[in-house]
């Protein structure tokens, strides 16, 4: 569908990357991988037709759709969620026109116009139910509750959202426009652990192409069968997921070392041979064919098995005593809404503590309550003794001097005679040339190394960090990764990124519901207790399950499950009345539109002009019906699945 062909691109003097050739064809999905800066999101856009390469050529199918994904999002109208997702694609355009055309039909008198006019409404209504028209709306709603969107978020204003529930509106319209290649940069930035997941089974089974920057490395995994990796200025294709990228990469750079090697040795022969024999007349012919070899000779260029990366170990911070923070009996709420009501929690020195849980649970305001970065409304948080906290969170990026360069931005906030700066930003892959930049010229990526760089110079025993790996490339994941796996303190952590949570966490807290329950192991004791699958393909945030002190006795077990059933049961039957009644309904109404669209598709009922406006507002009147049935249904079936867990997990 697209194919690139030797393109090369530059900012300035410095080249991006050349001679890159990439075919996109239906069913690939291309994971694209580099550090930040090496041009991901410049071949992104060259790709979309948004940028043009210095050199070389993008040729696409004349009648492919390109759907591309940013990192920021534009301000949107004054309209709601739904109605902003709905909004995208052929169908959105093919309903408008309908619309207008009814206005039409309605004011027209019986004649030739009005013909016209009944005409192009027929072509364009089977065109609507190609496209799967009548059930867009249901599919709007599946796409936005698989992003964390509950049904009472459908109706919200836009302006009303922060900058990452715009991305996930924007994401959502994206993936239901379909699409033939869809392009996303950082798509699960801003997501929880639950969205991923249900992002990365929907992209697994997506019939067009995807390219994708991602650096999330089980995400890759889960999605790619192919991995580009831009680095030193060209980019390498590898067939596979990201595992098998790494192993082909090292096997690839192996080869290319050895050959470098063997070059290099023939290389030195030959220059001994010349210099042994350059005055002898002898070998005058021979000696000078060996300068042409020389000179003809393209010499293989050895690279190294990665970004070269510096560790980086925190300043040594103040001992702490035994418990760092507690939280006793806290309250909070937003206006009418509570989110905490009687919250006991408390966390130990050395800890190393993840948040996970769903949309919308309380984890940001956990966290920033831990930190004492948000006041509570009552209960009491308590900090150990001799407690140091810093607290991050995607503010901090924002709040960088665009005007300073890297060196000074950072020097202005650290003690230089404990800290030296330039080590520190060596630590954060910030080398040479690179510490004099503005700040102003980087991306977003280099932005986030900058901002953890500001935060994690100073000595602290409490580490409160809400997503530190957004934008963040995967050589300066590990460099944060490993920093907080040596750290000595105590750290909280919200991330979607799951490699991050395994290599970091001893201790998982999920927040479900105005509670916090502790998990005292890692993320794979958690998993096993909430049966969540460990390449997470399982609810990341589901309802925890209560930890149980022993087995029941084999001669107990049918009687258990006997009474779950039975409070299942009764729990769910009123809900499980009210849903099959809205289902026969919604059947109903069905029916009467699939009857009338086939009306509607008879050349003879446009003989008769009145007839056609009543079909027609009895087919509108119908498609309303079944919309509103539709999402009636959805909210009893969501509501009856909800009801059906906390009765078996009250079991």
């Amino acid at each position: 569908m697209i194919t690139v062909s030797s393109v090369v691109r530059s900012h300035g003097a410095r080249v991006l990357f050349r001679d890159v050739s990439l075919r996109i064809a239906a069913g690939t999905r291309i994971a694209l991988v580099g550090a930040n800066g090496a041009g991901k999101t410049t071949l992104l856009e060259i790709v979309a037709g948004e940028q043009q390469p210095d050199e070389g050529e993008v040729s696409r199918r004349r009648d492919v759709a390109v759907g591309i994904l940013r990192q920021e999002v534009a301000e949107a109208a004054g309209r709601s969620v739904l109605d902003e997702v709905l909004a995208a694609g052929p169908v959105a355009a093919l309903q408008e026109r309908m619309a207008i055309l009814t206005e039409e039909i309605a004011e027209s008198p019986p004649g030739e116009e009005q013909d016209t006019l009944l005409g192009e409404y027929g072509r364009l209504q089977d065109r609507f139910e190609h496209l799967g028209g009548y059930g867009i709306e249901s599919e709007a709603r599946r796409v936005l509750g698989g992003l964390g969107f509950a049904n009472d978020d459908l109706g919200r204003d836009l302006r009303a959202l922060s900058g990452g529930w715009m991305m996930r509106v924007a994401l959502a319209r994206l993936l239901l426009a379909e699409p033939d290649v869809l392009l996303l940069d950082e798509p699960t930035n801003h997501l929880d652990l639950d969205s991923v997941t249900w992002l990365q089974d929907f992209l697994a089974a997506y019939g067009g192409a995807v390219l994708v920057i991602s650096h999330d490395r089980d995400f890759i995994n889960a999605v790619a069968n192919r991995v580009v990796e831009i680095a030193h200025g060209t980019a390498t294709e590898y067939v596979g997921d990201y595992a098998a990228f790494v192993e082909q990469r090292a096997l690839r750079v192996e080869q290319q070392l050895a050959a470098a090697r063997n070059q290099g040795r023939k290389i030195a022969q030959t220059e001994r041979f010349i210099e042994r024999f350059r005055y002898k007349a002898s070998k005058a012919k021979q000696v000078q064919s060996r300068v042409k070899q020389l000179d003809r000779l393209e010499l293989i260029d050895a690279p190294g098995s990665g970004p070269k990366t510096m560790r980086f170990k925190f300043p040594a911070p103040p001992r702490s005593g035994r418990e760092v923070v507690a939280l006793r009996g806290v309250r909070k709420r937003y206006g009418s809404k509570v989110v905490y009501d009687g919250l006991e929690l408390a966390l130990e020195r050395g800890q190393k503590v993840a948040l996970v849980g769903p949309n919308g649970a309380g984890k940001s305001t956990l966290l920033k309550i831990l930190a004492g970065a948000l006041p509570i409304d009552g209960g009491e948080r308590a900090l150990g003794h001799n407690v140091a906290v810093a607290y991050f969170a995607q503010h901090q990026v924002d709040a960088l001097d665009l005007d300073k360069t890297v060196l000074q931005e950072l020097s202005a906030a650290v003690d230089t005679s404990a800290v030296n700066p330039r080590s520190m930003l060596g630590a954060f892959r910030f080398s040479g040339g690179d510490v004099d930049k503005r700040v102003g010229v980087l991306s977003g990526g280099e932005r986030s190394r900058l901002a953890l760089a500001k935060l994690l110079a100073h000595p602290v025993n409490l580490l409160c960090m809400d997503e530190p790996t957004n934008h963040l490339d995967i050589a300066s994941r590990d460099v944060l990764e490993d920093a907080l796996v040596e750290y000595p303190g105590t750290v909280v952590l919200i991330t979607h990124d799951r490699h991050l949570i395994r290599s970091v966490a001893d201790t998982v807290v999920a927040v479900h519901d105005g509670t916090a329950t502790v998990y005292p192991g890692d993320f794979a004791y958690y998993a096993a207790k909430t049966g969540l699958d460990l390449d997470g393909k399982g609810a990341a945030g589901a309802t925890p399950e209560p930890e149980v002190s022993q087995d029941p006795r084999p001669a107990d077990a049918k009687r258990l499950a006997a009474e779950r059933r039975n409070r299942i049961h009764r729990e769910t039957r009123t809900l499980r009345a009210k849903l099959d009644t809205v289902e026969a309904a919604l059947v109903e109404a069905e029916a009467e539109v699939a009857e009338l669209t086939r009306a509607l598709a008879e050349p003879a009922i446009y003989d008769d002009p009145e007839k056609v406006k009543e079909v027609v507002a009895r087919h509108n009147a119908a498609k309303d019906r079944a919309a509103r049935l539709t999402g009636e249904w959805e909210r009893l079936y969501e509501a009856v699945e909800t009801a059906t867990a906390r009765a078996g997990a009250a079991s």
